[in-house]
């Protein structure tokens, strides 16, 4: 009877592991040669144009970077899209979009050490944001790439202005027990949200200059409040 329960716990454990641990090639999705990928359609041109192109990239950082994938033990050259908010990496030389689920939440680039988490934001940003801070109150900030259509030329002294991406300015976010605080504006703001911690606030807007707009700024002012 011991030997048969030890068996049935054993079997639970394999089953729970492999649950846990899911193959990125057979959970996302593989883009089919026929399918649009890669390509963005441009109404002004009147077709569908490739990123190549575009100027511009709609990519964060320069080309591929290894991966760590949460839900899975394994690791692939991966980029973010920032564009179509997409992770798309590389396996066995085929391409694939990692899928927006629970499964693969966070994404870790090896190299440069940043981390990329999936987030709820209850607003049209939700997606994927990069992780500055963790803790109690998280720093998190969101990059984008916008497409710019292309404009024909209206006659003959002028000239055709090719399609193009451009990235957007970071949008910034602190993950408070009250919910997120969107592009934090001010100290009144800050003081508002953590009214137990005006004192001490007060006195750390006296003594830093801090700007809202300012990535280095914003990371000070999220370390002061996960230690007070």
């Amino acid at each position: 009877m011991k030997k048969i329960s030890s068996s049935i716990l054993f079997l639970l454990f394999v089953s729970m592991n492999a649950q846990a641990n899911f193959s990125l090639s057979t959970n996302a999705w593989l883009p089919q040669d026929n399918a649009i990928f890669n390509k963005v359609n441009s109404p002004n041109a009147g077709k569908t144009l490739s990123y190549s192109d575009i100027l511009g990239s709609p990519y964060y950082g320069q080309g591929y970077s290894v991966a760590k994938f949460s839900g899975t033990d394994e690791t692939a050259p991966a980029k973010y899209n920032m564009y179509n908010d997409e992770i798309e990496f590389t396996k066995e030389d085929k391409p694939y979009i990692l899928p927006k689920n629970d499964n693969f939440s966070k994404i870790t680039f090896l190299n440069t050490h940043e981390v990329l988490v999936r987030l709820e934001t209850g607003d049209e940003l939700s997606g994927y944001f990069f992780e500055l801070i963790d803790g109690k109150n998280s720093l998190y900030k969101k990059v984008k790439s916008k497409f710019i259509d292309a404009v024909p030329a209206t006659n003959s002294y002028a000239s055709d202005r090719s399609a193009s991406f451009k990235t957007l300015e970071p949008i910034y976010y602190i993950n408070t027990e009250g919910g997120f605080i969107k592009k934090p504006k001010n100290q009144k703001e800050i003081i508002e949200r953590f009214p137990a911690n005006k004192d001490a606030l007060t006195v750390f807007f006296k003594e830093n200059k801090i700007k809202f707009d300012k990535e280095e700024d914003l990371k000070k002012l999220v370390v002061f409040l996960n230690k007070n």
